[in-house]
């Protein structure tokens, strides 16, 4: 081999070893604010990664979903298995703008409300709101023994199950497609439309935890601004408050403002 001819060979690999970098200095924390339906409206943070060239934070941040336990949006315990998921719908400043995008109640609970000798009742319904949202609803209920009935097994007849079932479906329906997203989320909450559906259905068969366990939203109208701030109602940037200036000292030269 030729002297003085492989040059590379008392060098290191070429381009040498680039220096990590955390990428948590790349990224910002935003508020994430729940609609006025709910008692709390700052429901956590979420991280994104800082706006560079055509990656936008705000269009990174759009869309994801949060699920929230309905206990921590209303402080009340007795919501605890009830999860709500809320969807990022606008970026203002440093806070995300969520609105309603399901509801489910969580494992545990259903497995601790299916029991022996009962029946249990199930429907879905498809629903579009008043305001364009096209909805699945779905509702369980169970058979409960009548006042100082002495067997021991509850069972409805199928004939019974399906006027039942009819009932449910005519109801959630009903319920559903008179009102908005807004109104039928506060309906959810006190669990209204289960209440009714247990009351219209006891000349068939007494039934005991009527409830609506779960409902997701299918097809969504196109964005409207101004239907998102009507659910954010009182929402206003946060800005500084002004302080007032103290008065001058007697005697001492008043500073002049820049």
């Amino acid at each position: 081999m030729a002297i003085g001819k492989n040059k590379r060979l008392t060098k290191g690999k070429k381009g040498g070893k680039k220096k990590a970098v955390d990428p948590f200095t790349k990224k910002d924390w935003y508020d994430v604010k729940a609609p006025t339906t709910f008692n709390v409206r700052s429901i956590g943070k979420t991280l994104v990664t800082r706006t560079t060239g055509t990656k936008i934070a705000s269009e990174a941040l759009k869309g994801r979903v949060f699920e929230v336990s309905l206990a921590d949006l209303q402080k009340n315990e007795e919501d605890s298995y009830r999860k709500v998921r809320l969807k990022v719908e606008d970026v203002q400043g440093r806070n995300c703008l969520t609105n309603f995008w399901g509801m489910d109640f969580t494992t545990d609970k259903l497995r601790s409300m299916v029991r022996k000798w009962q029946s249990l009742i199930e429907a879905y319904v498809d629903v579009k709101t008043t305001d364009g949202y096209t909805l699945r609803v779905f509702c369980i209920a169970f058979t409960k023994k009548r006042p100082g009935q002495v067997k021991r097994t509850c069972y409805a007849q199928s004939g019974q199950i399906r006027m039942i079932r009819k009932k449910m479906t005519d109801i959630m329906a009903r319920e559903c497609s008179t009102v908005d997203l807004k109104d039928l989320v506060a309906k959810f909450i006190p669990e209204a439309i289960g209440k009714d559906i247990e009351k219209a259905c006891q000349g068939i068969y007494p039934l005991q935890n009527v409830c609506i366990r779960k409902c997701k939203i299918l097809k969504s109208p196109k964005f409207d601004l101004l239907k998102l701030m009507e659910v954010h109602g009182d929402y206003t940037e946060e800005a500084g408050a002004k302080i007032e200036r103290p008065a001058p000292i007697v005697g001492e030269e008043p500073v002049a403002e820049e």
